[in-house]
C-alpha cells in the first residue's frame, strides 16, 4: 500500500522534507490533500496530530517531520539500520526543525497570526540576528557534522539551502563562499535522478509567499 502524506497543498512547508524522501526514494505515496483537499485531514488533527504534516502508513498515523522521517528512514534506504546511527541521524535532524523555526521567525518574529506588515520593525530586527549569528551557526555546525554517507538528513539539507536561496540571495551569496561542503552536498543531491526528475516535475511546488521560506527585500539587506 502507498504512503498518504497529509499537508498543505499549495506550500512546500514542513511537508517537503518528507515528500523529498519519498520522491527519492521511489516510494509510492499519495499527496492526500493535493488529491482531495484541506478536509481530508480533520479527522485525525487534534487525536491523531496536532498538526501537519503526519503520515499514514497502514494503521500508524505519524505526526511531525523529525518523526516521519525516523520512521521512513531505515524502511526506504535513507538510514542504516544501526539504532546508533538512526538516533543520529534524527538529532540532525531535530536541529534541521530547531533551523527552520528561526527561518519562520525572520519574517513572523511576534506572531503568525498577524501579517507580515504588522511585524515589519521586528521582523527587520529578528532578519539581522538571524543572518549575522545564527545562520553562521547552523551553516558551520552541519558543515562538520552530516557526514559522507547519504541519508534523509542530506535530503533536508539541501532543501533548507534551497529555501534560503530564495529568501536571502544576497547573504547565502557571501556565506556559502565559507561553507563550500555544503554547497557541494546540494548539488550531489540535485543530481540524484528521482530527485532532478522530481524537481523538474509538476509535483515540486514552487516557493511562495505563504510557505515557510519568503522573500523580503528588505530583510536581505544585512
Amino acid at each position: 500500500m502507498p504512503y498518504d502524506l497529509y499537508y498543505w497543498p499549495t506550500i512546500q512547508g514542513r511537508g517537503e522534507f518528507v515528500r523529498l524522501a519519498l520522491e527519492d526514494a521511489g516510494a509510492a505515496y499519495r499527496d492526500v490533500c493535493r488529491l482531495k483537499g484541506v478536509s481530508a485531514m480533520d479527522r485525525f488533527l487534534r487525536k491523531d496530530a496536532f498538526a501537519c504534516p503526519f503520515l499514514k502508513s497502514g494503521k500508524l498515523v505519524i505526526p511531525q517531520t523529525a518523526s516521519i522521517l525516523f520512521y521512513l528512514g531505515a524502511r526506504l534506504g535513507l538510514a542504516p539500520k544501526s539504532q546508533n546511527e538512526r538516533l543520529r541521524l534524527h538529532g540532525l535532524q531535530l536541529t534541521i526543525a530547531d533551523w527552520l523555526v528561526e527561518v519562520h521567525d525572520t519574517h513572523h518574529p511576534i506572531a503568525s497570526s498577524l501579517y507580515y506588515e504588522e511585524q515589519r520593525a521586528a521582523a527587520r530586527q529578528r532578519a539581522a540576528i538571524f543572518l549575522a549569528e545564527r545562520l553562521p551557526k547552523f551553516m558551520a555546525y552541519f558543515e562538520r557534522a552530516a557526514g559522507s554517507r547519504f541519508s534523509y538528513v542530506h535530503l533536508s539539507l539541501f532543501q533548507m539551502i534551497e529555501g534560503l536561496r530564495y529568501a536571502f540571495p544576497n547573504a547565502m551569496r557571501r556565506i556559502e563562499r565559507r561553507h563550500r561542503k555544503l554547497v557541494k552536498l546540494h548539488d550531489r543531491v540535485a543530481a540524484r535522478p528521482r530527485l532532478a526528475a522530481y524537481l523538474a516535475s509538476e509535483r515540486r511546488l514552487p516557493f511562495n509567499q505563504q510557505g515557510i521560506f519568503r522573500r523580503y527585500a528588505e530583510l536581505d539587506e544585512t
